[in-house]
C-alpha cells in the first residue's frame, strides 16, 4: 500500500492582479516531498521560490492545482479549517526569527503549544526537548539579545517543531549568517528531518549546501525548470 507523501503539490498555478493584466507567479509546478526528505529549493530572485513556498504552507490560495497536506486537500477548506490544518501539520522557519523580545528561548517555544491549546507543563517538557535537540539545553532561559544569531535560528527551528509538524517549510535559514553558522544550521535542518520524519523544502541561495540534502529543485520564471533531482549520499547526482 502506498505512502501518503506529507507534502504535494500538484500543476499549481499562482496568478496575481497586475495592473489591467495578470502575473504568474506559479505556472503548474509539481513538487512532492516525502517523510525524512530534505528538499532544497533554488533558482534566481524572483523565480517564484518563495510564492512556492507561501502557497504550500497554504498562507497563499493557488488560482488553479493541488496542495495537498498529509494526504488532505486543501482546496476544499474554510479559512478556519485551513488555519487549524497549518498549525497542526505546518512548522514554518522564517529568514528571520522574529523573536518576542521579552520572552526566554524555552518561552517562545512555550508560548507556541499554549496557541495551540496545550497544557504548560506538557509544553515545558516538550520545549526543554527540543532545545536539547538544537544544542541550546544550556541557553534555555536566556533573551534574544544575549543569543548569537545561529542560536537565535536554532530556536527558530525548535519554535518550528513544537507542534509535531508532518511539514517543514524553510525560507533561507542562512541568509543572514556566515559560513560556519550556516553550515551548522543546515546541518541541523538535516538532522531534525531524518530525526522527526518531517518533510523539509528549504529555499536557499546557499548552492554550496545543496549537497547536504536529498533532492534539488530549480525554479526559473515560476516553473520547476526540470525533474526534482535526488541527490546521492555523497551529494553528488
Amino acid at each position: 500500500m502506498a505512502t501518503t507523501a506529507p507534502l504535494s503539490l500538484v500543476n499549481v498555478t499562482l496568478e496575481y492582479p497586475d495592473g489591467g493584466g495578470t502575473t504568474t507567479a506559479l505556472d503548474q509546478v509539481s513538487l512532492t516531498a516525502s517523510a525524512g526528505q530534505l528538499v532544497s529549493l533554488v533558482g534566481p530572485s524572483g523565480s517564484g521560490k518563495s510564492s512556492l513556498l507561501a502557497t504550500a504552507a497554504t498562507l497563499v490560495r493557488p488560482t488553479r492545482g493541488q496542495v495537498l497536506i498529509d494526504g488532505t486537500d486543501t482546496a476544499g477548506l474554510k479559512d478556519k479549517e485551513l488555519s487549524a490544518l497549518r498549525r497542526e501539520k505546518v512548522g514554518i522557519i522564517f529568514q528571520q526569527p522574529n523573536l518576542l523580545p521579552s520572552l526566554t528561548a524555552v518561552e517562545q517555544l512555550v508560548i507556541s503549544a499554549h496557541l495551540r491549546g496545550k497544557t504548560a507543563k506538557a509544553a515545558r517538557a516538550r520545549a526543554a526537548g527540543l532545545l536539547d535537540v538544537v544544542g541550546l539545553s544550556a541557553s534555555a532561559g536566556k533573551l534574544p539579545h544575549q543569543l548569537s544569531g545561529g542560536q537565535r535560528q536554532r530556536v527558530n527551528i525548535a519554535r518550528a517543531l513544537m507542534g509535531s509538524p508532518k511539514v517543514l517549510l524553510v525560507d533561507e535559514p542562512t541568509a543572514a549568517l556566515d559560513h560556519e553558522r550556516s553550515a551548522a544550521i543546515v546541518g541541523l535542518l538535516r538532522q531534525v528531518t531524518t530525526e522527526f520524519g518531517v518533510a523539509t523544502v528549504m529555499v536557499t541561495h546557499d548552492t554550496e549546501f545543496v549537497p547536504l540534502t536529498d533532492a534539488v529543485a530549480t525554479m526559473r520564471d515560476g516553473r520547476l525548470t526540470a525533474p526534482v533531482l535526488a541527490l546521492s549520499p555523497s551529494g553528488a547526482p
